[in-house]
C-alpha cells in the first residue's frame, strides 16, 4: 500500500474542509452580526413589516399532502432500478413482471384508498 493511493482521498477531504471553513467564515463575516440593528434583526417580508405572529399554526392537510408525497416519491424511486435492468432479467429468463405489478398494484390500492378517505381533499 502505497501513500500515492491514498491523495486523490486527501485531496477532496482537504478541500471539503477548506470549502466548509470559507462558508462558516463567510456567514459570520457578512451574515446578522448587529444586534442593535432593527433592519438586520427582523425577518424579510417584502420589505413591509410583519403582521402575524411568528409562530403561525398551518393546518394538517399541507403536512398531509407533504408526506404522501414522499411517501409515493419514494415508491416510484423504487421503480427506476426495475426499469433499468428488466431487459436483462428478461434475458436471463427471471420473472420478474409480476412482482412488479404487485407493487404497483399495492401503489394503486393505496392511491385509492387515500382518495377514498379523503386526504388529498383541500375542502374538508
Amino acid at each position: 500500500m502505497e501513500l500515492n493511493n491514498y491523495i486523490p482521498v486527501l485531496v477532496q477531504i482537504g478541500l471539503a474542509l477548506t470549502l466548509a471553513v470559507i462558508i462558516i467564515s463567510a456567514s459570520h463575516l457578512l451574515g446578522q452580526r448587529a444586534r442593535t440593528n432593527k433592519v438586520k434583526d427582523s425577518a424579510y417580508e417584502c420589505g413591509l413589516p410583519s403582521d402575524g405572529k411568528s409562530g403561525a399554526r398551518f393546518s394538517i392537510k399541507f403536512y398531509l399532502t407533504a408526506m404522501l408525497f414522499i411517501l409515493f416519491d419514494i415508491e416510484v424511486v423504487f421503480l427506476i432500478p426495475w426499469v433499468l435492468v428488466f431487459r436483462d432479467f428478461l434475458q436471463m429468463g427471471i420473472p420478474i413482471l409480476m412482482p412488479v405489478l404487485f407493487f404497483i398494484g399495492l401503489l394503486t390500492a393505496g392511491l385509492v384508498y387515500e382518495i377514498k378517505k379523503g386526504a388529498l381533499d383541500w375542502d374538508k
